[in-house]
């Protein structure tokens, strides 16, 4: 046995030399281990400095609505506070789908986010008889971002000021009017199944890809209604390009009070709302899901964001990720009965 020093860049260390072969293999294969593990101890502790590189915040719709709103509010006010660049992509088709798959297929590393909506994560599960993805469990809720009530909105040469004339128009006319909507299984379509079951119509449904599409061809009539976000037609109500007969929340909202809900024209117990939240892929790590949560509340409670976005039709209410889930279990429910209902039943 031989006994020196070695001085490396960690210090003075004493290392005992055997010249017996078994054992000197043993001694190096501990220090090989030992030194493996104290690598691997360095690297986790690098990676956890998120972030480090572009996130990307993918929405299921085309630009302009709602969704697309909250994302680049978020991207700008990220962008600034983390020093990264935060992009917003849109993905539309399939009721938001697409976008969905990217995401709740991507690697759990804070770099690939979802703005979610009840579509997605309350309806599609019910709707599509088969999906590539399950529409919670492969996901880990951030917070709930904003919401806001629907609006039925109809063309100004339809000829009718109020739902209750529009409900006798339908009925006078079975399968000639048609209603649209920014895709199968959003809200806005469930709005309209709500609309048809409560009533008796029959009005065809066309499913667009986002209102991008849709609101022009209402505006010109290719379409006799459709069900939209109120942030998103409420310019186009203002400038009196169309009508507007109905907000389906039970109360009227703040931003368009002139416009009376669908509950108090004869349709008691109407809601449909649309809802969208920030969601991430399935296995996220805890942390990570903190600090995005604590991100997104500081964007949403400044009081610039605050009034741009209730100016828009949109009313944020960042929460907590437990307070999400309980809202999309509440919600899958409440919209697999009206698809029950409804028979709708669709292929991916």
């Amino acid at each position: 046995m031989i006994l020196f020093n070695m001085r490396d860049g960690f210090g003075c260390v004493r290392v005992l030399v055997f010249k017996s072969a078994p054992v000197k293999c043993l001694l190096t294969l501990l220090v090989f281990l030992g030194l493996t593990n104290f690598a691997q101890s360095q690297t986790i502790k690098t990676d956890t400095a998120w972030p480090k590189q572009a996130i990307k915040i993918v929405v299921t719709f085309t630009p302009g609505g709602a969704p697309d709103i909250l994302a680049r509010v978020l991207a700008e006010s990220w962008q600034k506070s983390l020093g990264v660049p935060v992009l917003v992509e849109n993905r539309p088709g399939y009721g938001g789908n697409i976008g969905a798959e990217l995401v709740a297929k991507s690697e759990p590393d804070g770099y690939t986010l979802l703005i979610g909506t009840v579509g997605i994560h309350a309806i599609n599960g019910a709707l599509y008889d088969k999906m590539s993805f399950h529409p919670i469990n492969d996901f880990t809720p951030i917070s709930f971002l904003a919401s806001t009530p629907n609006v039925l909105v109809v063309n100004k040469r339809l000829g009718v000021n109020n739902l209750h004339e529009l409900i006798e128009l339908a009925k006078a006319k079975p399968n000639e009017l048609t209603f649209g909507s920014s895709g199968v299984g959003t809200s806005l379509h469930m709005s309209g199944e709500l609309f048809k079951e409560m009533t008796g119509v029959q009005i065809r449904h066309i499913p667009y890809k986002g209102r991008a599409q849709s609101l022009p061809d209402l505006i010109s009539g290719r379409i006799s209604m459709l069900f939209d976000n109120l942030s998103s037609s409420l310019p186009l109500i203002k400038a009196g390009e169309v009508q507007a007969l109905g907000v389906t929340t039970l109360k009227r909202s703040p931003v368009a009070p002139e416009i009376p809900t669908m509950a108090e024209q004869g349709l008691p117990g109407f809601e449909a709302t649309s809802w969208f939240s920030l969601m991430a892929p399935a296995n996220l790590p805890p942390d990570l899901q903190k600090r995005l949560n604590t991100l997104t509340r500081q964007t949403l409670n400044q009081t610039e964001v605050k009034n741009k976005l209730r100016a828009s039709g949109l009313e944020p209410a960042p929460g907590s990720p437990q307070d999400l889930q309980k809202l999309i279990q509440s919600e899958t429910n409440k919209w697999g009965r009206v698809i029950y209902k409804s028979g709708a039943k669709l292929e991916q």
